[in-house]
């Protein structure tokens, strides 16, 4: 079979893939059949992307290896369609609260690519106003973000790199951030992502940040470990893996400060936004309510109806069930457990 005639890969890059992702052009069309050809093993899925072109992300991603490129491939469609759908409703640019995310730097994205060719994405934490929008409008913009960025082979092959700066970062703050979100967070981008990530970088850190990585390593696999770097407030060490020509003065390097939402205007321009065929899930129970401003958190003093200032919907001792008659939250599930279709409505609604 001729060999797949897609690619735009420099000649270099092309180099780069086949010493380190095991990539074989002669043999692209054939491994990319082979994802394809095992999609009938899953039923249950709705795989909305089957092009040479979608494919090509997961086997990079897993230094084409057939199987644990089709199982990233099922996994990714699987945390979309079945386990957090809720997440990538209206998943674009344009959804008020992810918009918001993305203009407050969630996530900045340098111009320029370091010395290895990667990306660089910056998250200043101290940008996140609690108040405005969950933690996972911050997640969904970073998701979305990357979906762009990935359409470009060469930052397939070269990869990201992920600054997360958390100066001024409030233990108010902190404290939104629940161990299930770090979870999601892991899974969606560790397992579930087609993309090399080749390091994390934290700065200026709190120690209570520290404690919450500590508490979040056993959720990592050990390549994912050996690619997080604490640095504190030594961005000498941080310029060792990313040279300080391309960072800007916020990071110790010598370019202009970044301009937050430059890249946030150009997802909008472009009018970015991804189908997963997904729908918002119908609300359970007699008590249910629905979300009205785009999975947005309650503003100030927002009680919902309870005359104490507690939020219970409709539990009459003021503790959240969706209608168990325990007082419990089910979502409708006779067990009285969150059913898993429903996980991501669960996070948004008690975070």
């Amino acid at each position: 079979m001729a060999s797949w005639s897609g690619s735009t890969l420099l000649p270099e890059t092309e180099d780069k893939a086949i010493k380190e992702l095991n990539e074989i052009p002669e043999n692209r069309e054939n491994d990319i059949q082979a994802i394809r050809d095992m999609i009938i093993t899953r039923p249950d899925i709705h795989f909305t992307r089957t092009d040479d072109v979608f494919i090509i992300r997961f086997l990079r991603a897993r230094k084409f290896d057939i199987l644990e490129a089709f199982k990233m491939y099922a996994k990714y469609y699987e945390f979309r369609q079945l386990k957090f759908r809720a997440l990538f409703v209206h998943f674009m640019a344009s959804d008020p609260d992810m918009y918001q995310a993305l203009m407050d730097g969630f996530p900045v994205v340098l111009d320029d690519t370091d010395h290895l060719g990667r990306k660089i994405l910056i998250l200043n934490t101290a940008n996140w106003e609690v108040w405005r929008y969950q933690y996972v409008q911050i997640f969904r913009a970073l998701l979305l973000s990357l979906e762009y960025l990935i359409q470009n082979e060469e930052t397939q092959v070269h990869g990201f790199v992920i600054v997360v700066d958390w100066t001024a970062f409030t233990f108010k703050q902190a404290s939104r951030l629940s161990l299930s979100l770090m979870k999601l967070t892991i899974e969606g981008l560790q397992d579930c992502f087609p993309a090399r990530f080749s390091g994390i970088h934290f700065i200026n850190q709190p120690w209570y940040i520290e404690a919450a990585f500590t508490i979040c390593r056993p959720f990592l696999k050990p390549a994912t470990k050996e690619k997080i770097f604490l640095h504190g407030n030594n961005l000498t060490t941080l310029h060792t893996h990313i040279h300080k020509e391309i960072l800007p003065t916020e990071l110790g390097g010598l370019l202009p400060a970044v301009n937050i939402g430059k890249f946030a205007r150009e997802l909008l321009r472009q009018n970015f936004e991804i189908n997963f065929g997904v729908s918002a899930p119908e609300p359970r129970g007699q008590s249910s309510p629905t979300l009205t401003r785009s999975m947005s958190v309650p503003l100030p003093n927002e009680n919902y109806g309870n005359q104490n200032g507690q939020c219970n919907y409709g539990n009459q001792n003021g503790q959240s069930n969706y209608g168990n008659q325990n007082g419990q939250s089910n979502y409708g599930n006779q067990n009285g457990q969150c059913d898993k279709q429903d996980n991501l409505e669960f996070l948004l609604k008690f975070d």
